[in-house]
């Protein structure tokens, strides 16, 4: 038996998210990595993600195991092998070995999302799936201040989707920042973990005070109020791409593959 370490890049356009859902009429890109890997040694594995990326949402360096009693294809040719049979729009980008008890979401020590926004006049077709466009000029600066607030570890229950009942909200974050080039904005966040749609949800908060609408100091106030009622919208998930994921130390494959930080 043997546990594979994969680190996988794809666009989730014409996806409904990572996890299967068990609905045939709904592709997940946790299905097309089974079916792909049965396709090629004719075996039902499960894959288990690191991170479990809603519809829409993107991926550099998504972290994903599987359990394989097939020996067949080496590990340094997995890759080759997968991307021979996957859609084009998903591509294996480094597998390695490793030990059986390894878990990609459960071993994960931090995570890094970007949310990208469209900021120009027009909208850029060319990015319409991988961008949030707001036609309204932001203020970067006043939401990268707004954004130094939530760095640190606190409770953001305010900032979490629903499905959370009976579980901790608390999270450390060591880096949100928002940044400017060419009209298009990035905000980047790293921590030891995230809530449902924690990102989109500070992205979209962070947006009320880029047009103005609040002072950066309102994120402070979000935050201490534990009520998702006070934050921004749920931004859309085609602006969000997950950029890479950590482990401890000597895990082997250590963010291997893409790693584009911005």
């Amino acid at each position: 038996m043997r546990n594979l370490k994969l680190t996988v890049a794809y666009d989730g356009t014409h996806y409904h998210g990572f996890q299967d859902q068990g609905l045939s009429d709904r592709p997940t890109i946790q299905r097309e990595l089974e079916r792909a890997w049965e396709r090629l040694v004719g075996e039902r594995v499960k894959v288990i993600g690191a991170g479990r990326t809603d519809a829409g949402v993107h991926a550099e360096g998504q972290v994903v195991n599987f359990r394989t009693a097939s020996d067949a294809i080496p590990a340094e040719r997995v890759p080759y092998a997968m991307n021979g049979v996957l859609p084009p729009d998903i591509r294996v980008v480094g597998a390695v070995e490793v030990p059986l008890e390894f878990h990609a979401r459960y071993w994960a020590v931090a995570k890094q999302y970007v949310y990208r926004i469209d900021n120009r006049p027009f909208p850029s077709p060319l990015l319409r799936h991988y961008t949030h466009f707001v036609s309204r000029p932001l203020d970067v600066e006043a939401m990268d201040r707004a954004a130094q607030y939530l760095v640190g570890r606190h409770d953001f229950k305010a900032f979490a989707g629903s499905g959370h009942a009976g579980r901790s909200t608390v999270r450390t974050v060591t880096r949100c920042d928002v940044t400017a080039r060419d009209g298009l904005v990035a905000i980047t966040l790293e921590a030891d973990g995230f809530l449902f749609h924690m990102v989109r949800i500070i992205a979209g908060t962070l947006v009320e005070v880029g047009k103005g609408k609040r002072d950066p100091e309102w994120v402070r106030e979000v935050l201490a109020s534990k009520d998702r009622r006070m934050a921004g919208p749920t931004l859309p998930g085609k602006g969000l791409t997950l950029m890479w994921v950590a482990y401890p130390p000597g895990t082997p494959g250590e963010r291997q593959g893409l790693r584009l930080d911005t």
